[in-house]
Parts: structure tokens; sequence; C-alpha cells
């Protein structure tokens, strides 16, 4: 599949090529050029030359085209949801749940296309001023392979909606969907220039995003250490950024939590694709109370979990999503069990076996008595790797969730409206749930403090972001 710019299917100026490989089965099903600079500056172009027809629409315009667009995704989305667990390996209704998410944000933002964007102020006898909000005119989007759909939704629909062009980039292991929909949304009437899909790898086409003078806002969602790369490279140009670099977040389990529905949340907020989301539940912190039934209610749905191909729809975890990923977790845990860093009640090892032995498949995993200098606490594990720590109170469990370098969410499950309050003022994090994990609608705003980046995306506030701000000073 070739790259999509000016509304076309292009070749790349590299003679390389990317496998596209099924996690599930080792197969190759498609290869992506692997673009370069000249690509994104081609892209950079076509999007520049389509950015003042486009920019010139009026809001509730391009909201319109936007909402027809999520219409004609939500008429494919069985086929674009097969192919995203065919490349990403999360099962099929997980895929198809992330193609209808991506309608979704393109429909909400549909929705505010006609709120105005400005304000006046009425200076007294010194005048008044007219405040204007302005699209930036080109933007970078890099996108990550673990829930590409909805986050190419995230990056487009509000960059677009403000009058904005777009070069995008996905990630080598997941850039299919992506392609196929940025076609569906230029059948759906999108002009030729405002979405280009450069593929590629980061070190080459991402560097060329960030870098190039007439991008003039780069939004990034992918490791603290690439993104350390991209403030470096970005802040040396200028530009404006949005960095969501990944998260840790804790969830915090009371004495007085329903346990049953907080025993189901913490299935769902670790092991929904294979524990491969920004916002998973990475650190769960029980109180002593309820500790025992807590985890022996949790070890059981956590054995039950059926792992394989996603494609099968008995399937409930698929595998990890590319060959780094499993080394890396595979290393982890056995450092884990080397080094007595605590004790595994079930899995910790890759999977084996009939159906297995071809994909990158590991076992749900559940640790506890974890000691505090392991890395399941003090960094981020992208995978099904579940740590339960056993506190005697809130004041332990806010302390150790603050431990992290990140800050992205957090969840408390409670009955209690002072326990609520606590941990929203105190726990450090974008975003706190309430007896519910990793749900993100459109709109709200979506970011993290501390490692976990800057920057926002979703909500109103998003759509600002994309724009500038004039002033128009009346001295009557």
């Amino acid at each position: 599949m070739h790259m999509r710019i000016n509304g076309a299917e292009v070749p790349s100026a590299s003679a390389e090529w990317r496998d596209v490989v099924n996690p599930a089965t080792g197969e190759v099903i498609d290869r992506v050029p692997d673009g370069i600079s000249e690509d994104v500056r081609v892209a950079v172009e076509s999007a520049e030359s389509a950015f003042l027809k486009w920019s010139e629409k009026t809001g509730r315009e391009r909201g319109i085209l936007l909402f027809h667009a999520a219409s004609r995704v939500r008429d494919k989305h069985k086929e674009l949801g097969r192919l995203l667990t065919m490349e990403q390996g999360k099962p099929l209704r997980e895929a198809v749940d992330e193609v209808r998410g991506f309608c979704n944000i393109l429909e909400y933002y549909a929705g505010v296309s006609s709120q105005p964007a400005g304000d006046a102020v009425h200076l007294g006898n010194q005048g008044d001023c007219i405040v204007f909000h302005e699209p930036l005119g080109v933007c970078g989007a890099i996108i990550p392979w673990n829930m590409p759909v909805l986050i190419m939704g995230w990056k487009a629909a509000p960059a677009l909606l403000a009058g904005n062009t777009m070069v995008m980039k996905p990630s080598s292991t997941a850039p299919l969907t992506i392609l196929s929909i940025s076609k569906t949304l230029e059948d759906a009437g999108l002009p030729s220039g405002v979405l280009n899909i450069v593929t590629g790898s980061g070190g080459s086409a991402g560097e060329a995003i960030i870098t190039h003078p007439s991008i003039q806002k780069v939004s990034f969602t992918g490791s603290c250490a690439t993104g350390c790369r991209i403030r470096e490279l970005a802040g040396s140009h200028s530009k404006d950024m949005v960095l969501e670099l990944g998260g840790s977040d804790p969830m915090i389990v009371m004495n007085d939590a329903d346990v049953k529905k907080a025993v189901e949340g913490a299935l769902r907020g670790r092991f929904y694709n294979a524990g491969q989301i920004c916002t998973a539940v990475k650190r769960l912190f029980v109180h002593k109370d309820i500790a025992e039934s807590f985890i022996s209610q949790l070890k059981v749905r956590v054995e039950s979990l059926h792992v394989g191909d996603g494609l099968d729809p008995q399937v409930e975890m698929g595998p990890l999503n590319n060959r780094p990923q499993y080394d890396t977790l595979s290393g982890i845990m056995k450092s884990v069990k080397e080094n007595g860093e605590g004790t595994i009640l079930t899995g910790g090892s890759p999977l084996k076996g009939e159906g297995y032995d071809n994909g990158y498949f590991f076992e749900p995993t559940l640790v506890r008595d974890i000691s505090d200098d392991s890395s399941l606490l003090t960094g981020e594990i992208f995978g099904p790797v579940l740590p339960v720590v056993v506190v005697p109170d809130l004041d332990t469990a806010i302390s150790r969730a603050n431990l992290s370098p990140y800050g992205l969410g957090a969840s408390v499950w409670t009955s209690d409206l002072e326990t609520v309050k606590r941990v929203f003022r105190d726990v450090h994090a974008g975003i706190v749930w309430v007896n519910r994990h990793v749900t993100v609608p459109p709109e709200i705003p979506f970011g993290g403090t501390k490692e976990s980046g800057n920057g926002r995306e979703n909500g109103y506030r998003a759509l600002e972001g994309y724009t500038r701000t004039k002033t128009l000073f009346l001295g009557w």
C-alpha cells in the first residue's frame, strides 16, 4: 500500500519498504513505503496548496463534511475493524469499537463546528476589541501503534475543523487502517491535500515532520524518550507541541468499594488491548481489609481470559503488537523472577504451543508482594502484567501512587465523597476517574502532567489549541 498525498496513492522517493506483520500469526499482510524527508516535503507542499481554500470555508461547512465522513466510516466499520485487528492484534470487537470511537470524535467536532470562536471586549472610552481565532496552517501528527485509529481522530478532527491542513505519520507497525480511513474521508468529500499520510520510521519521516519549517504545530503520542527528542527538535524551531507520553496509572480500591465492580474494572482496565494503553491500570493499590478477597477474585478472572488471534470471536485478549515490545516484556518478567521482585500469582511468561508459536502472545499476569524498586512500579509496563500492592490506608495509597514519574490518569473505587475529594486533590494526574477507568470520550480534555507530557487533546480546548488569536482593536 502506498502513502496518500494530495488525495491519491503515491510512491515514495525512497526505494525501501516496510513489512506490516500480523502479530498473531507472524505473516506479512502488506508493505508500505519507508518514507523519507523528500516525501514529507511533497506532503507539506500539498497541504500548503490546500490550506487557503480549506481555511476559507466556514466552521459549519467543515463540520458538515466531517459528519458525512463519519457516516462513511461507520458504513465500513466491520471491514476497517478486521484490518485493524490484523495489523494491530487486538480482538475484533475492540477494533470495531475503536473505529466507532473515531466516528464519535468526528461527530463531536462536527457538533461544535458552529460554536463562535472569538470574543468581543468593551474597553470603555479606550475603544473595543474583537479577538479572532485563526487556523495555524499546516500541522503535523505522529500516531502510535496501540490505538492508531482513535488517536488519528484525536489529532486530525480538531485540527481540520479549525481550518488547518495536516501531514500525518502512522506507526510503521499499524499504518494500514489509517491509510484506508484517509481514503474514505476523501471519498466523503475531504479536499485533496487537506490530510496527507506519509509512512516510515520516526527517525526519518517523523523527524522530517517535526523539523519542517512550514509545519506550525506537532502533536505526538508515544514514549517519553521520543517525546524528549521531539521537544528538542520542535523547540529549536519554535513549534507549538502536544506531547502525550504515556503513563503508569494507579487504581486505588478502598475498603468501602463495590468489590465485584472493582475487580471487573481492574480486569478491563489492565488487560484491554493486552495492556497496551497509555491510561491502562498499571499499578493496583488495594486496601488491606478487602485485599485477600479482591486478589482471589481477580486471579480467577485473569486466569479465565481467552488469549488468541483477535479474529476469533471468542478471544478476549490478543497478542502484543510487535517483536520489540514482546522481547521487552519478556525481559522485564525474567528480571522479576530472577531478582525476586515479587510473587507471581498467575502468568508471567510468553505463551507457547499450538496457536501461539508464531505470534507475540504473553500470559495475562498478576504479581503481588512487589519490591519498591521493581520496574513494575517504577516504570511503564506496556503489556498484560498487573502489579498489586496492599495498602493500610488512603494516605499510603496516595503516597505510593505519586512515586511514579508519570501523571496521566488515576482512578479511585469508593462510595465515600471525602475519599474522592482527597484523591482528586492529591494524586498527580490529568484525569481522575471514580469507580471506572480508561474511558475517554471526545467531549473531555485528555492529557497528563510530569513525564506524561504537556498539552491537551479532545474537547473544545483542543480545537482552540489548533488556532492562534488575532485581535482587532477599534479605537473609536
